[in-house]
């Protein structure tokens, strides 16, 4: 969770960097999960060369559907949601374990 957090924020601080095309109306965090790994177009080189921000996206280990794609084992939430109802939209400001177990702490993985 802690390393697609800071592709996250790393997304975002090259959004606010001018190193990806500004879009009205957009948070400046990616669309989607697959972004991170899939790059996006370097708006400062000439060259147009991608900016990558992860390898890939990791499982959520509590996650035990083996056919579920990566990015899907993970909830995802828009910058425009409360951080209490967490839901998807138009941009990934965050994530969290859909799973309903609950750690050593007595917190729910899904509040971490």
């Amino acid at each position: 969770m802690r390393e697609i957090r800071l592709g996250i924020d790393d997304y975002k601080r090259a959004y606010d960097n001018g190193r990806i095309a500004r879009t009205l109306g957009a948070s400046g965090y990616p669309a989607t999960l697959d972004s991170l790994v899939s790059g996006v177009e370097d708006a400062r080189d000439p060259a147009k060369h991608k900016i990558y921000f992860m390898r890939s996206i990791p499982r959520d280990p509590l996650m035990p559907d083996a056919s579920v794609a990566n990015a899907d084992t993970w909830g995802k939430r828009s910058y425009a949601s409360e951080p209490d109802a967490p839901a998807e939209g138009a941009d990934v400001f965050d994530v969290y374990s859909l799973s309903s177990a609950i750690g050593l702490n007595g917190i729910a993985y899904r509040k971490w």
